[in-house]
């Protein structure tokens, strides 16, 4: 058995790197950029207005000329017009381009307009009320970089620059497994010694709302049949997330199937609570890559938020960022075993604050219902005191 900062570790160093696929880009959100997005022309791509109101040239104020004649009305689209002369002005409407000749405009606030004459009442600034090409971002600067999120506001600089389709990191297809004679369909009435299955529809839930669909298989407790179903499952998919077996139970078969198909053990049991019998293992030449996750509800949700969603962000070339809260109220940790404590979280003045949820063992479903996330408490003796800071997993 390993402590968890080791098994943390083991899981990141063994990320996959199954390389880009092109999308168009109304099904790109929520995938990962495989490529910088560069401006194709500056931003913005004219002198444009912020306001509504007129425009002039400023060597009109130098003048003291404060009365102009309208030229016309510039809307949003127009092509770029030429200010006459300084004794005249256009109308010009926010998100218009800038005529020639001028380079100040006055809001319609500041202004009596009447007979075609355009009045000033305030005194200008040179230059004011103008968005100026290129002073958001220049042609050629790095708009995102790869291993951005795609997000609904990235989508619009995706746009804007004129990527129709977009390259992103492939997404790893994933078997969700699920193993035990006691699992029946959820439409079914379970028997006093059957229970409905959830582990492998929360498991799903979970995928896709990160853009994955998994196919969903069921075994039974069966040592030749589990080996002959996941030998074919090996074969399309690139990542296994089994859900219970991996007990000492004498019907948990899974890590003598696993390694009679050559997959490689990493590690079997971590030093936590829930999971502790978590497995972990790697067959190198094909990249493929198994978490066998305990059967608890509990456990199974614990460790996908805590392990398999790190692993898959480095796989798909972003940052492993940590999260952190404020303890609401004393906790007692363990003296030889990392705790994964549910909690729900609140912001307090700034501050997010973590509460437990008292729950009733690794296979209480309904606390995962009122769950925000984790809190990981490393073992200990001492009791930790309201207002400590822990390391956070938010749940999805």
């Amino acid at each position: 058995m390993i402590v968890f900062e080791d098994a943390f570790e083991q899981v990141l160093q063994h990320t996959l790197d199954l390389g880009d696929e092109t999308v168009v880009l109304s099904k790109s959100t929520g995938r990962i950029l495989s490529e910088d997005i560069k401006a194709d022309r500056d931003f913005p791509p004219f002198n444009r207005s912020t306001k509504d109101g007129i425009v002039i040239a400023f060597s009109a104020i130098e003048k003291r000329i404060t009365r102009f004649k309208i030229e016309g009305i510039l809307s949003a689209g127009m092509p770029q017009q030429s200010l006459s002369t300084d004794t005249n002005c256009f109308e010009i409407m926010t998100g218009a381009v800038l005529p020639e000749q001028a380079d100040t405009i006055v809001m319609y606030e500041q202004t009596e307009i009447k007979d075609g004459w355009a009045t000033i009442t305030s005194t200008p600034n040179k230059g004011q009320n103008i968005h100026r090409q290129g002073s958001d971002e220049q042609k050629g600067a790095i708009l995102l970089k790869k291993g951005t999120s795609i997000t609904a506001a990235v989508i619009g600089v995706l746009a804007s620059v004129g990527k129709k389709e977009v390259s992103v990191k492939k997404l790893p297809k994933i078997c969700v497994v699920s193993t035990g004679n006691e699992l029946v369909e959820i439409h079914q009435i379970p028997l006093p010694h059957q229970i409905r299955k959830s582990n492998s529809l929360s498991l799903a839930a979970a995928l896709e709302k990160i853009k994955i669909t998994p196919k969903p298989l069921h075994i039974a407790d069966d040592k030749d049949v589990i080996e002959k179903e996941l030998e074919k499952a090996f074969l399309e998919f690139d990542v296994m997330m089994l859900s219970g077996g991996v007990s000492k139970g004498k019907f948990d078969f899974i890590p003598d199937a696993l390694a009679n198909l050559g997959i490689k053990k990493i590690f079997h049991r971590v030093a936590q609570r829930p999971g502790k019998p978590f497995w972990f293992g790697i067959q190198k030449e094909q990249q493929k890559v198994v978490f066998s996750f305990p059967g608890n509800p509990v456990s199974t949700f614990a460790n996908y938020h805590v392990y398999f969603l790190p692993w898959l962000k480095k796989s798909l070339g972003q940052e492993v960022e940590k999260q952190s809260v404020i303890l609401g109220e004393a906790i007692q940790p363990h003296p030889s075993l990392t705790l994964f404590v549910q909690v729900s979280t609140q912001w307090q003045q700034g501050k997010l604050i973590a509460k437990t949820i008292k729950g009733n063992g690794s296979g209480d479903l309904v606390s995962l219902a009122l769950a925000d996330g984790f809190i990981r408490v490393p073992q200990g003796n001492d009791k930790i005191v309201q207002g400590a800071v822990f390391e956070y997993t938010e749940a999805s």
